[in-house]
């Protein structure tokens, strides 16, 4: 396959290209994974609890693997597990020679069926029986199950041009060094979240269990808005890449603008939305007037760093499309672990639960600035001039 395209293209219209399926696909994987707690808080408030108290741990065991191009990310990780790393292994493989709309054809294929199947398994539908939260794990297992079938069905029709054999997976100590290089990173860039949701969850703790829901319910919500914009970053992470290794320093320079700008106008809609009905987006999974008044104070304060938060997103994901994952990583630890952690414990000695939210637009502003510090100075001056 010719990836000339990807500095010929103009450069809009190739990153819409590169990134509208991607935005799609993780819209409705945004949507499975909003129907799957939708569905556990119609259980009880207390398995919406103890969702959010797993889903850090579920979080670390994705970070492990999806950072090296493999992963589990599904609520269900025993019998699925070899379906789950495949199918992340072959989504890498397109995605890294442009074919995104493979990928989006795939993920939507099982987040529906993953959305279709909850209800079904989980309160026992028709002729199946109620299982429960069981349900929801199988019901995500059948949805990976059948995104792996579509990707080899693909790769079998329609060959990415890249050949996999044995004798291809031999050690090589260089490949291996460089793998690692970005693959560490990666990984712990991943894994920070659930240490800030751990830790988090720990401060909330000595208030109430509401608190630890609400914080729960938020990390659901927001992927409406950080999985989109990620989607954008992934459709860029090809292009910055090879536009950089071709010597197109000024598409590089235009592809991180445009990227930006895309991801600053989905955390707009974001902050509006936060704004003017947390009340609703809290109710839709609890009916306790409690935890809707503290999940809607807790919203809209979290909502006022959503969009400088597009510069540390879009700065992060451009050094990793760069091969610089140290870089990248020093963005997270000040996004997720150095700024926030110790602003939510001492507002939180001063002002209680409210502090906790309050850190979160702090350490976004914060890192912003150093985002767009490290970025500019990860790269070569006379490439990446301050915008």
């Amino acid at each position: 396959m010719n990836e000339t395209f990807m500095k010929e293209r103009p450069v809009l219209p190739l990153i819409l290209s590169m990134s509208l399926p991607m935005v799609i696909s993780m819209l409705v994987n945004s949507l499975y994974n909003i129907v799957d707690s939708f569905f556990v808080a119609k259980i009880s408030e207390d398995a919406m609890t103890a969702l959010s108290l797993v889903y850090p741990v579920q979080n670390s065991i994705n970070a492990l693997s999806i950072g090296f191009g493999v992963g589990i990310n599904a609520v269900i990780a025993f019998s699925f597990t070899l379906i789950v790393n495949l199918t992340l292994a072959f989504e890498k493989f397109f995605q890294a020679v442009g074919r995104m709309k493979v990928t989006m054809l795939s993920m939507m294929c099982g987040c529906i069926a993953n959305i279709v199947l909850d209800p079904v398994l989980i309160f026992g539908l028709g002729p199946f029986p109620e299982m429960g939260i069981e349900g929801a794990a199988l019901a995500t297992g059948i949805g990976q199950a059948l995104t792996l079938a579509i990707y080899l069905v693909i790769f079998f029709i329609r060959p990415l041009g890249l050949n996999i054999r044995r004798r291809y997976l031999s050690l090589d100590k260089s490949m291996v060094l460089k793998l690692y290089s970005i693959g560490i990173p990666a990984t712990l860039n991943l894994a920070l979240p659930s240490i800030l949701i751990s830790a988090l969850n720990g401060i909330l703790a000595a208030y109430s269990e509401v608190y630890i829901l609400v914080l729960g319910i938020y990390y659901k919500l927001q992927t409406f808005l950080y999985l989109p914009a990620n989607g954008i970053v992934q459709g860029m992470r090809p292009l910055i890449g090879y536009n950089y290794g071709a010597g197109e320093h000024k598409r590089v320079k235009q592809i991180y603008k445009i990227v930006l700008y895309m991801s600053g106008m989905i955390m707009i809609l974001g902050t509006v939305i936060c704004l003017l009905i947390p009340d609703l987006l809290m109710g839709l999974f609890t009916d306790s007037e409690t935890t809707i008044q503290a999940g809607q104070t807790a919203l809209r304060i979290i909502s006022g760093g959503f969009i400088v938060s597009a510069v540390s997103v879009t700065s992060s994901g451009a050094l990793e499309g760069l091969g610089k994952g140290f870089p990248s990583l020093i963005i997270s630890l000040c996004r997720y672990i150095v700024i926030i952690l110790p602003t939510a414990f001492i507002l939180s000695k001063v002002f209680g639960p409210t502090g906790v939210w309050h850190s979160f637009w702090i350490a976004e502003a914060v890192t912003a600035i150093i985002a767009f510090i490290v970025y500019n100075k990860a790269v070569h001056t006379n490439l990446m001039r301050p915008l």
